[in-house]
């Protein structure tokens, strides 16, 4: 019985099992176009948290990924086309689990250009906030 109740205690700490594919949509960063619909496809064991971003193009396995509670951490490397240049970015997702939402700030911190694999320039204060909706 000991056991049992601890091992409901450690579930507790973990929060929701975020397993599952989730969708939403981030703002596209010009006025003239249309938000990118993105869905994620989430695997949660334990406190880790892996699965893929996928996009209208590609999809991007989260690189790593951190559940402690109602909060939520991960990070993806994406290639992304700035100008002429193709770039791998690192994006990283924080937040959390709200009524059953997550409610995520995207922001890139580094970009590598990725033929040189010289680094990048990434816009200062370029955080967006997503909303992701579970759908299974």
């Amino acid at each position: 019985m000991r056991s049992l109740a601890l091992l409901l205690l450690a579930g507790s700490a973990w929060g929701a099992d975020l397993t599952g594919i989730w969708v939403g949509e981030i703002a596209s960063g010009r006025p003239d176009r249309d938000p990118i619909q993105v869905s994620f496809q989430f695997v949660q064991k334990g406190t880790a948290l892996g699965g893929k971003l996928y996009g209208d193009h590609q999809s991007t396995p989260i690189a790593t990924g951190i559940v402690s509670g109602e909060l939520v951490t991960f990070v993806v490397i994406t290639a992304e086309q700035a100008g002429n240049e193709i770039n791998d970015t690192k994006i990283r997702f924080t937040g959390r689990l709200v009524n059953g939402e997550l409610e995520l700030m995207r922001e890139r911190e580094s970009s590598t250009r990725a033929g040189a694999k010289s680094g990048a320039f990434v816009r200062p204060g370029s955080g967006q906030q997503v909303r992701l909706k579970r759908l299974t």
